[in-house]
Parts: C-alpha cells; sequence; structure tokens
C-alpha cells in the first residue's frame, strides 16, 4: 500500500463506523482501549500511532519511487510492494484484541460467499495497486500525491450511487475544489519534463493514477455494502480479516502477473544494475512493503484510542507533507500551480472531514435524545 492504499484504510474503517452508526453503535463503543490508561501514557501512544501513519504514508511513497527513479523497471513489482507485507497486519491484535464482550452473534456468511467476496475485492485491489505503479513510474511524487487527493470527491460520488450517502453543500464544495486541484495538476507542464518523462508517459502517468483513484474508492464503497449486506456486523477483527484476504489476493494476483508478464525475468539485471547497489535494492522494496502496513497499523491505532475523525484528519495531513518531502529529497519543482492545487486539495479535503464531523454530531444528538426518551417516566 502506499499513500492512497493509506487513504483505502483510512476511508474503510471511516465507512464502517458510519455504518454502525446507524445502528446505534461503533467500534469505539465495543473495545474503547484508552480508559486504562493514565494520560501521560495515552498522549504517548496516541503521539506513536501518529508517527506510523504519517512515516508510513510519506514513506511508502518516497521508497516506491526511489525504486524507480534509481533503475526500477517492473510494474509489477511496484504492485506488488503495496500489499506484500500484509502478515505485519497482525500486530494491531497484540495490542488491541478483540473484546470479550460484542454484540449478540449474527449468522456466518457461507464460505463459498465469503471467498467469492474476497477474491472479486481483492482482484480490483490488485488492478488498483498496477495502476498506481504505473503512476508513479511516470510522474513526480508531488503530482502523484495531489492527484491523490481525488481520491474523496470519488469517494462522495460512488457512496452516492452503492451506499446511499446524501449530497450536502460541504460535499459539493469538496468535490468542487478535488476536481480544480487535479484539473491544475493535469495542465502543469513543468511536471513533463521531469526525469526525462515523454508528455504520452507523464499522461499515461496521470491518467492511471486518477483510474486507480476512483477504483480505490469505488473498493471502499463495495467493501461497506459486504459489511452491511454479507457480513452484517462491523468488529476489529472482521475488518482486519477483510483487509488480510483481500491483501492476500492481490499480492497471488501481482505475483501471477509478475510471472506472466515475463518481468521476473528482468529482476536479476535490475538488481544489479541499481544505482544504489545490490543491498539497497532489497532494502528498497522491503522498506516500501512495510512502510505500507505501518502507516495502516498507525492508521487503526489512532481509529481505537482516539475516534475515527481524528485518524482520518492525520491522515490528510500526508497530503501536504508528501510533496514537501519529494521536493526535499528529489528536488522537485513546486510551482505556483502545484502550490495552489495543493492548497485547494488542502480545502477540499477539509470540507469533506468537515461534514463527517457534523454527520457525527448529529448521531450523538441522536443518542442524547433516544436516551432521554427512555429515561422519561
Amino acid at each position: 500500500m502506499n499513500e492512497d492504499q493509506t487513504s483505502q484504510n483510512r476511508l474503510l474503517v471511516e465507512e464502517v463506523e458510519e455504518t454502525e452508526q446507524v445502528n446505534g453503535t461503533t467500534i469505539l463503543d465495543h473495545q474503547p482501549p484508552s480508559p486504562g490508561l493514565r494520560p501521560w501514557q495515552w498522549w504517548m501512544l496516541v503521539s506513536l500511532n501518529i508517527a506510523f501513519l504519517l512515516i508510513g504514508a510519506c514513506g511508502a511513497v518516497i521508497l516506491s519511487r526511489f525504486y524507480y527513479v534509481r533503475g526500477g523497471t517492473s510494474k509489477w513489482m511496484g504492485a506488488l510492494l503495496q500489499t506484500a507485507a500484509f502478515p505485519v497486519i497482525y500486530i494491531p491484535f497484540f495490542f488491541f484484541p478483540s473484546p470479550k464482550k460484542l454484540p449478540a452473534a449474527i449468522d456466518r456468511p457461507s464460505i463459498p460467499r465469503l471467498s467469492l467476496i474476497y477474491f472479486l475485492l481483492g482482484s480490483l485491489l490488485a488492478s488498483n495497486s498496477l495502476l498506481y505503479s504505473i503512476g508513479l513510474r511516470f510522474i513526480p511524487v508531488s503530482t502523484y500525491s495531489l492527484i491523490c487527493g481525488t481520491q474523496l470527491a470519488f469517494n462522495a460520488i460512488f457512496s452516492f450511487f452503492i451506499n446511499s450517502q446524501k449530497f450536502t453543500p460541504w460535499i459539493i464544495n469538496s468535490l468542487v475544489l478535488l476536481t480544480l486541484s487535479a484539473s491544475l495538476v493535469a495542465v502543469n507542464s513543468d511536471s513533463v519534463e521531469h526525469e526525462g518523462v515523454t508528455k504520452g508517459e507523464y499522461a499515461l502517468g496521470f491518467i492511471c493514477t486518477l483510474t486507480a483513484s476512483a477504483g480505490y474508492s469505488l473498493l471502499l464503497c463495495l467493501m461497506q455494502l459486504s459489511f452491511e449486506k454479507v457480513l452484517k456486523k462491523e468488529t476489529f477483527s472482521v475488518i482486519l480479516d477483510m483487509q488480510i484476504n483481500t491483501s492476500l489476493v492481490a499480492t497471488f494476483i501481482s505475483i501471477g502477473g509478475l510471472f506472466a508478464s515475463g518481468e521476473w525475468r528482468g529482476l536479476k539485471d535490475e538488481m544489479e544494475s541499481f544505482k544504489e547497489g545490490r543491498v539497497a535494492y532489497v532494502m528498497t522494496l522491503v522498506g516500501a512493503s512495510l512502510a505500507n502496513q505501518v502507516a495502516f497499523i498507525g492508521a487503526l491505532g489512532l481509529i481505537f484510542v482516539v475516534s475515527s475523525l481524528f485518524s482520518n484528519v492525520i491522515g490528510t495531513l500526508s497530503y501536504p507533507v508528501i510533496p514537501v518531502a519529494a521536493v526535499l529529497i528529489y528536488h522537485e519543482t513546486m510551482n505556483g500551480a502545484k502550490v495552489v492545487a495543493m492548497l485547494l486539495g488542502i480545502w477540499g479535503t477539509a470540507s469533506y472531514l468537515f461534514q463527517h464531523y457534523l454527520d457525527g454530531n448529529e448521531v450523538v444528538r441522536l443518542r442524547e435524545m433516544s436516551s432521554n426518551d427512555e429515561s422519561a417516566p
């Protein structure tokens, strides 16, 4: 998972929590880990998870781009980096164990039906990972990150048709701003000359990244639909099962693509010709894979220690942080168009999150009204 797979994980938990709020309960109500912590311990845990999320998100994109800049060419290897380290996701089980008391058990779907869902979602995840890999190969990190910000706009659109989410003025404002942000990046001619990339390759990278952002948003909405209609429950373990199994499918598909395309034959030469050496080649691949999963662990940690909204707010900080990191590490140019696009993206993201903040307040208000009605004689 790169930055956008990080964005996938954040939005997945957000959509799951929204579904539970409709039913009158949230994951946080089931298993809050923070009450037993002292204030300084709580702040330490929050700070640690913030570091995991931001460093993981930035590291995944920076290292994946480093792979291509220093001599890597395999698009399937780039896709594999986004899911291959999924076993690391089991780590949160040690820190946030499943709660002892859960809502009444609901009939689990049949194994064939569940397997089909995991396979279809995992296939979509693999396709998106491949598209993101192509995007990172041909466009600068700063441009890539700004385009990825449009994922929230696509998420709102697909949620409207699939999950019956309503369009509010704040959501519409977010759609307009994120669309303008992507449009500015599309016409930014400075990026075309970056690292000797041709106009055709830049256009391909832009289209693939934009398509992958739309695909990930579709994936999130389909995951939410699966929680609502098939799994019919949303707990910590169920969320992790979904992530682990879809990542497993995507990993096998990426491995299959690596061999079917014949790209595996060039990996040895690729490692030998890597500009920083063979050790750096291996460390880059391992580091990028782990960074994707570290970001997800950080996002989950913030969900359970603080709230889903806070996790999303921190996660959106990666959008302006990654372009800045790209300027410092790769000396990319941040011209006026990119700066304006970044500001529009931040504004659009803030509008999207503010709407969810309003929705959360409305849920709290309805709960209080319901509690008062029940307690009334």
